[in-house]
């Protein structure tokens, strides 16, 4: 559409942005995995998280009206950005968000804005018997309005290390014109790709999944060159000999183009 619409009324489409970012990190002994793991929770701890959230919120065009957070021992933290028009009642607590049954090795940032929301969950983690430690990043941001998240996506892959990243965008529902007549889409698009910087996209092979007709776009990046040393946790690439590296490499891209394809390689 190549003018600016004018609605009747409020613009009541739903954008929604979720994402999946992944971090892939060498740790061969059982104590350079969990210092990796330490490493992860003190790097995106809910301060920083908290940041990242409300750089989106100003990015994407809306107001953060409070802001709660936590971190916990021995690792995790929550953050909650919420509104409340009126006094909460207790009883409507869901019960999941007792600290008792919180998952030391799930941090959950959550915000609500005046007309969205966003939450973030990170994933951290590894296996005793795999030399190949992930770090793995939900972002969910879905807005109403004439507002969009895709204005955020540039920043938010560029605020962590991103090997692999899936994308899916959906607008949802209908507003109207003037005269009645519903719109379902009010912005131009074809690809997520196009409303992410070049520079960035030069890093990665892409492809896309798109279902145009009901306004779903889905698009996957898989990072090109994998530079060794940026791979190793506590340890300098030039302490291991040719074919340990070649060997290291490989198993970081086949963690790699599993997570990408969600299939295992045998």
């Amino acid at each position: 559409m190549e003018k600016k619409l004018t609605l009747y009324g409020f613009n009541n489409l739903t954008k929604t942005l979720s994402f999946n970012i992944y971090d892939v990190c060498y740790a061969k002994s059982e104590t350079e995995q969990k210092d990796y793991i330490a490493y992860i929770d003190e790097q995106y701890n809910s301060e920083r998280l908290t940041k990242i959230l409300c750089d989106v919120t100003e990015m994407i065009g809306a107001t953060v009206l409070n802001i709660s957070k936590q971190d916990y021992e021995p690792q995790g933290a929550s953050v909650n950005v919420l509104i409340a028009e009126k006094e909460l009642d207790e009883n409507a607590v869901d019960p999941s968000c007792n600290r008792g049954n919180y998952d030391p090795a799930h941090r959950m940032v959550h915000a609500h804005l005046d007309k969205s929301h966003v939450t973030v969950h990170t994933f951290p983690e590894y296996h005793p018997d795999n030399s190949i430690s992930t770090f793995r990043v939900d972002i969910d941001v879905s807005t109403c309005g004439t507002i969009s998240p895709l204005n955020a996506l540039d920043y938010l892959i560029s605020s962590f290390d991103s090997d692999i990243i899936t994308i899916d965008y959906r607008v949802r529902g209908f507003t109207r014109d003037m005269d009645g007549k519903k719109c379902y889409i009010d912005h131009d698009i074809t690809s997520i790709q196009d409303y992410i910087a070049k520079d960035t996209m030069k890093n990665y092979d892409a492809i896309d999944v798109n279902v145009y007709q009901s306004n779903i776009f889905h698009t996957k990046m898989l990072i090109k060159e994998i530079n060794l040393q940026n791979y190793l946790f506590n340890k300098d690439v030039y302490e291991l000999s040719p074919k340990q590296r070649l060997d290291i490499t490989d198993s970081l891209r086949r963690e790699m183009i599993e997570i990408f394809s969600g299939m295992n390689i045998y």
